[in-house]
């Protein structure tokens, strides 16, 4: 199995596990991002202590005025609009690159999505929702990186995705650093069954990519095969599909295994299909068949490990969906 892996570089609010800097001076705890600092380069930021607001602080609104969003700190009647999208502009310009980003839930600056929305500054009921100003302009400026916030995260298939997703990115971009045909090729051979399983269609058109039949510069190949790349991860891979993928890579052992035991992988196969068990179980089951008949083929997909072990987190609110 794949053993080494490249660096993501994440994007992260301060707040989670990093620094007391919410607006009442308290540090959000999460188990995934503790987890996460030793296989990633956190890119931590705090927008709204950038704009001069300061620890603690009073709390600031997505609020329409004429109809449009605007920042603003009702105990105040600060308008922090501008300030936030100048210093939003300058921060993602700042990236050399980036892989993905983990925001904070809800916060009228970093959140990705149910971010209340309120007709004026004073202490009124919400009358709609949608992203904060700054995690508006990450979805929208780095539209291909692993973005989530830290409460959706706490679903284990939403997290699998994710970290799937962010570390499959991590390295396309460190082979995209020096990029040749053969580095390309292996790249598309390792993640075969990985592509087959988010979205074979892709799959198939990233492998004439990579044929390149009509002698096209490496450089315009890799252009155009990072393109199919985002979009065959834009939504996570259903349950069918999984379950395609491990019984084509069950196909290599069903003539070497007992009566008993091919039983055995079907019927836990078919408790994933249902959702009465997870995933982690058939894909272990076939990880053992590849060590025990040590098939090389199999050995070398990074389906079976898409990112480290340690970040396998087996907790699970049960909250969210994978969209």
């Amino acid at each position: 199995m794949k053993s080494k892996f490249p660096v993501p570089e994440v994007i992260l609010s301060r707040c989670i596990e990093f620094e007391r800097c919410r607006y009442n001076g308290d540090v959000i705890h999460s188990e995934f991002v503790s987890s996460l600092k030793p296989f990633v380069n956190f890119i931590t930021t705090c927008p709204e202590c950038e704009i001069g607001l300061g620890v603690p602080r009073d709390p600031i609104r997505i609020v329409l005025v004429d109809k449009k969003p605007r920042l603003i700190q009702p105990s105040s009647g600060r308008d922090c609009t501008a300030d936030m999208t100048g210093f939003t502009d300058k921060f993602i310009k700042s990236l050399k690159f980036v892989d993905g980003a983990i925001l904070k839930a809800y916060s009228p600056s970093c959140g990705i999505k149910g971010v209340k929305i309120y007709p004026a500054a004073e202490k009124v009921a919400s009358i709609d929702s949608g992203p904060g100003f700054f995690g508006a302009a990450v979805a929208e400026k780095l539209p291909d990186i692993a973005l989530e916030d830290e409460l959706r995260l706490t679903n284990f298939r939403i997290r699998e995705h994710f970290l799937t997703k962010l570390f499959t990115i991590a390295s396309f971009r460190q082979i995209s650093a020096r990029p040749s045909m053969k580095a390309l090729v292996k790249f598309q051979a390792d993640n075969k069954l990985m592509l087959m399983t988010y979205n074979q269609s892709k799959m198939r058109e990233m492998g004439k990519i990579v044929a390149n039949h009509s002698a096209k510069p490496v450089d315009e190949v890799f252009v155009n095969y990072e393109a199919l790349l985002y979009k065959a991860f834009a939504k996570a891979p259903s349950y069918a599909s999984n379950v395609n993928a491990l019984m084509h890579a069950f196909g290599y052992f069903s003539d070497k295994l007992t009566a008993k035991e091919k039983a055995f992988f079907l019927d836990t196969l078919e408790k994933y299909r249902l959702e009465k068990g997870p995933l982690c179980i058939p894909v272990s089951l076939v990880k053992s068949m590849i060590a025990r008949f040590e098939n090389e083929y199999l050995d070398s997909q990074t389906y079976f490990a898409p990112y480290p072990e340690d970040l396998y987190l087996m907790s699970d609110t049960g909250k969210g969906r994978v969209k």
